[in-house]
């Protein structure tokens, strides 16, 4: 584990207050520097952080390991004014000069938001400076990273030298995450090739401070979500067939249906009546109803399409003398006893022959 001071530089210049960064470029940069100072923290237990506004040139945290210090002094940091970046670097190098524990490297982290506007001799004088005192630094360029590119490129360059890869610049253009961006930037890496310890699969689950669990989670929740994955494919599987199974058994379905509608229909022609719920005179009425079915019955059943015979000319006069019978008491009364649940000997069924009798006398009288 590397032992590191460093000083992070923030830009609080009237830029900030750009919304092309969600929410604003200095929310964005207060998480980006929440994040930095944390990842040093916890690399080593006895690394320190300070933190320094360059609007002022103002050393707003000197030195420490309490993460909560800082951050609560960035919070209190306002946009206002321009930066001054040379002279920004030169207090945070004076600062690091006055680490307590000298085997620390020095490190400068700078957040740029703004146009740069400086002297390039002096800014190249400034990099050779740092690189003779051994004094790393990072740059974040955001916002403006078009305009300061350049300039910031040949910064590094001379600090890092033909082989020398310990400063680095980030260019983050809008509207990315500032956050999300530096963490998978080279100067989140650590020595070996991964985030700095106790820095990394934690931070996606709110467990910095137990690394292992927050993967063990990782893994619970990818297989839940794999799980998830294969049932929806299953149950999409089984719906298919479903629907291929109803299209095939559809048509069965409705010669089903219209089988029993069949059934039901000549169940009801063939249902007899309960006579216990009819009145007389609805039994008597059904009686007639039934003898003149099976009459017409009969008669239909004889009629062919051809010529006719003299069973259908006797079939005729039959039907001529239909009317005849049916004013006939002893036909009538033939008729009711042969059919079935009718008493011929009920009080209603004699006196509607009795009416019936004394009909005829009248008529009779009336010819007479």
């Amino acid at each position: 584990m590397v032992l590191e001071s460093t000083m992070i530089c923030v830009d609080n210049s009237d830029y900030m207050r750009n919304a092309d960064f969600v929410p604003s470029r200095m929310q964005s940069q207060f998480d980006a520097v929440n994040m930095v100072a944390r990842a040093k923290a916890r690399s080593n237990p006895e690394n320190n952080v300070g933190l320094l506004s360059m609007a002022d040139n103002r050393v707003l945290v000197t030195l420490t390991s309490d993460v909560g210090k800082i951050m609560s002094k960035l919070h209190s940091c306002k946009p206002n004014g321009s930066i001054d970046l040379i002279r920004g670097i030169k207090v945070a190098n004076l600062a690091l000069k006055h680490r307590q524990s000298k085997n620390h490297k020095p490190r400068i982290v700078i957040f740029v938001a703004s146009p740069v506007k400086l002297d390039q001799a002096e800014f190249t004088k400034l990099a050779k400076r740092l690189k003779k005192e051994k004094v790393n630094v990072d740059i974040v360029n955001f916002g403006e990273e078009e305009a300061n590119n350049e300039v910031l490129s040949e910064f590094i360059n001379i600090l890092n030298g033909k082989e020398g890869t310990s400063s680095h610049l980030v260019s983050i253009s809008a509207p990315s995450s500032l956050s999300d961006a530096l963490l998978s930037s080279p100067m989140f890496q650590g020595e070996d090739s991964g985030l700095p310890s106790g820095f990394g699969a934690g931070m996606d689950y709110g467990m910095e401070d137990d690394p292992e669990l927050a993967m063990a989670l990782r893994i619970s929740m990818e297989e839940s979500r794999a799980k998830q994955e294969a049932d929806s494919k299953k149950t999409s599987g089984e719906t298919m067939e479903t629907d291929a199974a109803q299209q095939g058994t559809g048509e069965e379905d409705l010669l089903q249906q219209a089988l029993a509608l069949s059934l039901s229909q000549q169940d009801d022609k063939n249902k007899v009546p309960d006579f216990g719920l009819m009145t007389e005179e609805e039994q008597l009425n059904y009686a007639l109803q039934m003898s003149m079915a099976s009459s017409a019955e009969g008669s239909t059943s004889n009629t062919v399409t051809e010529k006719p015979t003299p069973v259908d000319t006797e079939m005729k006069d039959e039907d001529e003398d239909y009317d005849k019978a049916m004013n006939d008491p002893e036909f009538l009364q033939r008729v009711i006893s042969s059919l079935p649940g009718v008493d011929p000997n009920s009080d209603a069924v004699r006196s509607a022959f009795d009416s019936l009798n004394k009909d005829k006398s009248k008529e009779g009288e009336e010819k007479k």
